[in-house]
């Protein structure tokens, strides 16, 4: 019997059990796919009744996922870009930040966000286990330190000096496997008026949308404002307002502080509570029935696979995303239905799907092949990826979505 990861009771109450999967930012090496050994683990989600955190039941390491060939860089995405420029203006002006101040992100990343800090004037610090992405952060000036956040890192921070008016921890706590180490870090680092946000995917979202493909053993944990308060509070720390935002399929981001801080709670606080409460995420029952909801997702993109072998018509599919190799491998795709992957990050390019084994190609490649269809993997950046691609049109190529259900768009 697993033990719940912030609370310690006992987690019976299965999610979602998607089976064995590979890691889903493991892109393999032509040399690693002719090895033919690639690693699985099982992705298997349950929910603890007593604080009703919905958790992963694994504990795949977390350096075996944020290594040295770890692939995601934020700065491939320009909408995630642009989003990440808008909170550091908002941010700046809401809380006042200037040369004296100092904003500190955890899971920094290539620098995506802070530079746009660093741009205005103010002192960063970015915090970031995987070397090869912090090492594009320094690149562009953005001062780095290659570690995983915690308890130790925090006190470890502060003792140098470097306490924070401004902590930035956006889409990384579903990605802890220990909430209680992290989480404990934030305290020392952070100004006792200072303010601390979050952003991550919302698990009401999840459910309702049926956004199964959110899951992958990146993430430990699925996060409602419930179980997140939770956690916080635990940790001397509490949460004074929230945003609901469209990024990854709609997020939360929580504004939070030291409970002794003079942070006034809003409305944008009590409206989530009040939406999270109205959709019983404080009763067990609720969690129940999404395994039969997720199987009828994969029934009918598998009827659109059918119908396009059954035409002779080709599919290929865009951006070679950790949502989309859980849906391809939940649905036990290969190569043989899905011709091509293509992504604009070269770290990806001249690699393999982990699981499926479709190839990612350039974006440009997609003029040689002709597809189509064109599965649309990372649904959230719809809008982006069709404008990039609108030319298939030429060919009379067109996009298709297969969440929360498989439609091809006009």
């Amino acid at each position: 019997m697993s033990l719940c990861r912030f609370c310690r009771a006992p987690v019976t109450r299965t999610f979602l059990d998607l089976g064995l999967q590979p890691l889903a930012n493991s892109y393999l090496t032509p040399e690693q796919l002719a090895a033919g050994n690639e690693p699985v683990f099982p992705l298997h989600t349950k929910v603890c009744d007593a604080c009703f955190l919905v958790q992963a039941d694994h504990d795949v390491p977390a350096e075996a996922i944020f290594d040295e060939g770890y692939a995601y860089f934020s700065s491939f995405s320009p909408g995630w870009v642009e989003h990440a420029r808008r909170y550091a203006e908002a941010m700046t002006a809401r809380f006042g930040l200037g040369p004296d101040s100092l904003v500190v992100e955890v899971a920094s990343n290539d620098g995506y966000l802070l530079k746009h800090f660093l741009a205005n004037g103010v002192p960063v610090l970015g915090v970031e286990p995987t070397a090869n992405t912090a090492e594009a952060a320094r690149a562009i000036g953005v001062r780095t330190d290659v570690v995983f956040f915690n308890a130790e890192t925090g006190q470890a921070l502060a003792a140098r000096g470097d306490r924070a008016d401004l902590m930035a921890a956006n889409n990384v706590l579903a990605h802890v496997p220990d909430l209680n180490a992290f989480v404990g870090g934030f305290p020392h680092v952070l100004k006792p008026e200072g303010v601390l946000t979050f952003e991550f995917p919302h698990l009401l979202n999840l459910i309702e949308l049926v956004q199964f493909d959110t899951i992958y053993h990146e993430h430990y944990s699925y996060l409602s404002l419930l179980a997140v308060e939770q956690v916080l509070a635990a940790h001397g720390l509490r949460v004074f307002d929230v945003e609901q935002l469209p990024t990854h399929g709609g997020s939360l981001r929580l504004f939070c502080c030291h409970k002794a801080a003079g942070h006034q709670d809003t409305d944008g606080l009590r409206a989530v509570r009040d939406a999270e409460a109205a959709a019983g995420l404080d009763r067990p029952e609720t969690y129940d029935g999404f395994t039969a909801r997720v199987e009828q997702v994969r029934a009918s993109f598998l009827r659109f696979l059918q119908n396009a072998e059954d035409d002779s018509l080709g599919v290929a599919a865009y951006g070679a995303a950790a949502k989309g190799n859980t849906f391809l491998n939940y649905c036990g795709v290969t190569r043989d239905d899905i011709l091509e992957a293509y992504d604009a990050n070269p770290a990806k390019q001249g690699r393999y799907l982990p699981g499926s084994h479709v190839p990612v190609k350039s974006p440009e490649a997609v003029r040689m092949l002709r597809p189509d269809f064109v599965l649309i993997l990372p649904w959230n950046l719809k809008d982006e990826i069709t404008k990039q691609l609108a030319f298939i049109s030429e060919w009379g190529g067109r996009f298709v979505i297969a969440s929360p259900v498989t439609r091809i768009l006009d």
